[in-house]
């Protein structure tokens, strides 16, 4: 007992000190981004030993907000990450319950057919999805960096494997009285769902806010750049011409809605992990 405990005190304490190394740099570029420009130019060792924004000042947030398309990057980010999430959900729960509640003919072999996707790098895909849409005219559109990413197999699996692990009871107990597919699917298992279709929407929202390669190819007007494009469109002389500040300050203010979106649902995603997929 008391080398159990012993082991689980160092392993806490190991993790906690590789949590605040891998911090350390994120509370850097906060702190950079909270001082003045004119004293970062003129020296940047007081910020390399100290983490504390002395002095404080809002003013590259502020000019960030001014600068170039970034209100717009962010909206096109907010809309792209939001839809695509929306219609992962809705499509990935859907095929879920079909795959572990509905019994048709050659439901295992496209249920692999699905996973084989999770071997095939995107990047693989992109010259054709690019031609695609570029005959399709959908290019410097919302459709284009939304449609791509709506075939997600790991959603697929993970809405599967929770709903294999609902008792078969209470789909049997409903019937009984009478109710069909779409009411079991939208009374029953959606409600019971919610951890692991949570985790999903985490996950995608994140994936979809961050997703640099794909918007950075699609859209090559500035018009339609996301916040990741848009913010990397403008660092080649930014720090020159802006200030390390405001270069610390595009990259906190990129990171604040999955930061924040994270903190809110972190309770859904732990508890969608600790169920195994709703095992």
């Amino acid at each position: 007992m008391v080398g159990s405990r012993a082991m689980t005190r160092l392993t806490m304490a190991a993790l906690t000190i590789f949590a605040l190394l891998w911090l350390i740099p994120i509370f850097w570029m906060v702190s950079m981004s909270l001082q003045p420009n004119d004293l970062l130019a003129r020296t940047t060792s007081n910020t390399a030993l100290g983490l504390l924004p002395v002095p404080f000042t809002l003013e590259n947030f502020q000019r960030l907000l001014t600068l170039g398309l970034t209100p717009r990057w962010f909206l096109n980010s907010m809309i792209v990450a939001t839809v695509m999430t929306a219609l992962v959900l809705t499509l990935s729960t859907l095929a879920g319950y079909a795959f572990a509640r509905i019994p048709f003919k050659g439901r295992n072999a496209v249920y692999a057919f699905v996973l084989a996707g999770l071997v095939v790098p995107e990047q693989a895909i992109f010259i054709p999805l690019y031609t695609m849409f570029a005959d399709w005219g959908w290019h410097n559109g919302y459709a284009a960096l939304i449609a791509p990413r709506l075939a997600v197999p790991i959603g697929v699996f993970l809405m599967t494997q929770f709903f294999r692990g609902v008792p078969s009871y209470l789909e049997e107990a409903a019937m009984l009285d009478g109710a069909n597919r779409f009411t079991i699917f939208t009374r029953i298992m959606l409600p019971l769902s919610v951890p692991a279709a949570t985790t999903l929407a985490i996950l995608t929202f994140l994936y979809a806010w961050n997703d640099y390669l794909w918007p950075l190819i699609s859209a090559n007007q500035p018009e339609m750049f996301t916040i990741t494009v848009g913010l990397a469109s403008i660092q080649s002389n930014f720090a020159q011409s802006e200030g390390l500040g405001r270069v610390m300050a595009s990259g906190v203010a990129a990171s604040l809605p999955v930061i924040a979106l994270y903190l809110a649902f972190q309770r859904y995603v732990i508890r969608g992990i600790a169920l195994g997929g709703g095992k």
